[in-house]
């Protein structure tokens, strides 16, 4: 038996330069960090006492007794990929999916660990992060970007660079006090609302010359952002205020990326004194992040007192498989 613990991601500044599409012309920058909320996928070979070959057990239940008639995309194709048969796999998260925190493709690189690992095979991070990607981006044909997974294999507060070549991950040098300082003036809520990240992609269709100069100038702001990080002089508040600035040029990129509703909880925690924050993941609902110093946070909570308030901590971890009970698994022979 083989169990993986897979943090989930927030991702600050530069999402969207992360689209395959983009980065590969003008290059692309992430700025985000995992924290303590993790998926866990629990993964044994299924004794041979059932009429079915392979359970699952996630948000439903599947028992199939031939891989290619698993519904669930990621779960049926990862197990094509590695040659996975006679599989019972059960996934369970500390948060919901869909909610913007990188939870389908944490599952995806927490499953393909689990897989190797139960093949009695290591894969080091860089290996899970590029397999995640190709599952997600090219078996499952899902719209979306490269940073999710790797910020769920690599774990930790990093700028991740994407170019021509492929990528590069680059912890955020900060003090620990600092880095302290910051988790402590973050602030998330639930809103209760979760969709598919790839169908606020799809819809989010404005010119391309549009969405190109503001992905430019979102680009930019990881500059600034991991200047405000490294330089210890620097205020750290201004953290929060670019937050802000990244927010409004997000809502320029799409009209899903936000509602009424959304735009009034914001300008509820900002009137309440936060001094920037957005919608985590590609937008639609989710979780929101706030940044707001400590003598406001009170009157944040009040203003979003009718949303679930999570507490975290950052983590510096990524994947990591948490048990570990090799099998003697023998192939079961074809008639």
């Amino acid at each position: 038996m083989i169990i993986t613990q897979t943090p989930f991601r927030m991702s600050f500044f530069g999402g969207g330069t992360d689209m395959e599409e983009f980065f590969r012309e003008n290059g692309g920058a992430v700025l985000s960090t995992t924290f303590d909320k993790y998926c866990y996928v629990n993964v044994r070979h299924l004794p041979r006492f059932f009429e079915y070959s392979t359970e699952l057990t996630y948000s439903r239940i599947e028992r199939v007794s031939s891989v290619e008639n698993i519904e669930h995309p990621a779960i049926r194709n990862a197990m094509e990929y590695l040659d996975m048969h006679e599989i019972r796999l059960t996934y369970e998260a500390d948060l919901p999916a869909r909610s913007g925190l990188g939870t389908s493709s944490s599952f995806a690189v927490g499953m393909l660990n689990a897989f190797y690992a139960l093949k009695g095979k290591y894969a080091d991070k860089k290996k899970l992060a590029d397999d995640a990607i190709y599952l997600e981006r090219k078996l499952c044909h899902e719209a979306g970007g490269w940073q999710d997974q790797i910020a769920a294999s690599y774990g930790g507060l990093n700028r991740i660079n994407f170019n021509a070549e492929g990528y590069d991950v680059l912890p955020v040098i900060i003090s620990p006090e600092r880095k302290k300082q910051l988790n402590s003036n973050l602030m998330m809520f639930f809103t209760g609302f979760t969709r598919f990240s790839s169908d606020v992609q799809k819809a989010n269709q404005i010119t391309a010359g549009e969405k190109r100069a503001q992905l430019q100038e979102m680009l930019s702001l990881v500059d600034a952002a991991e200047n405000v990080l490294s330089d210890k002089y620097a205020d750290l508040d201004e953290f929060g205020r670019l937050l802000d600035v990244t927010w409004k040029l997000k809502r320029q990129t799409g009209s899903n990326i936000s509602t009424n509703n959304i735009d009034t909880l914001y300008e509820a925690a900002m009137r309440a004194g936060a001094l920037g924050g957005k919608l985590l993941g590609a937008g639609g609902g989710g979780f929101f992040v706030f940044y707001v110093p400590q003598d406001k946070q009170n009157a944040v909570r009040e203003a979003m007192h009718n949303l679930m308030y999570v507490p975290f901590e950052f983590e510096d971890g990524g994947t990591r498989v948490i048990h570990y009970t090799p099998e003697n698994y023998v192939p079961q022979e074809e008639d």
